[in-house]
């Protein structure tokens, strides 16, 4: 099908872009500092969410918070930049993983 024939003439219209052609990434980050005890999990679940990412959030036993996040480039680094405006986060490390699509989703694991 040629979609190029159903776009508006320049100025008679909007275009609209969507994600469906877009490439998803995942993401395995791991924060360290005052991430427990705090609402961190939460937070995060809620922004994770709002951009329309899949995977998780758990504590570790070392006093940090492990997430999975999965999506868009732009949508993943915004989660990640709202999470270190909103925490005092000493380090974050960022590793680059294979998407996993068994993720249909955002959840806070324990």
């Amino acid at each position: 099908m040629n979609y190029s024939s159903r776009l508006p003439k320049q100025g008679n219209g909007i275009i609209l872009i969507t994600k469906e052609n877009s490439m998803a990434i995942a993401k395995h980050i791991i924060f360290s500092g005052y991430v427990q005890g705090v609402g961190f999990r939460f937070t995060a679940n809620s922004i994770a969410r709002r951009y329309e990412l899949t995977g998780f959030v758990r504590n570790t036993v070392d006093d940090k918070v492990e997430l999975l996040l999965q999506g868009e480039p732009e949508d993943i680094d915004g989660c990640i930049e709202d999470l270190q405006e909103t925490f005092t986060i000493r380090d974050t490390q960022i590793k680059s993983v294979t998407f996993d699509p068994s993720y249909q989703d955002f959840k806070i694991t324990f």
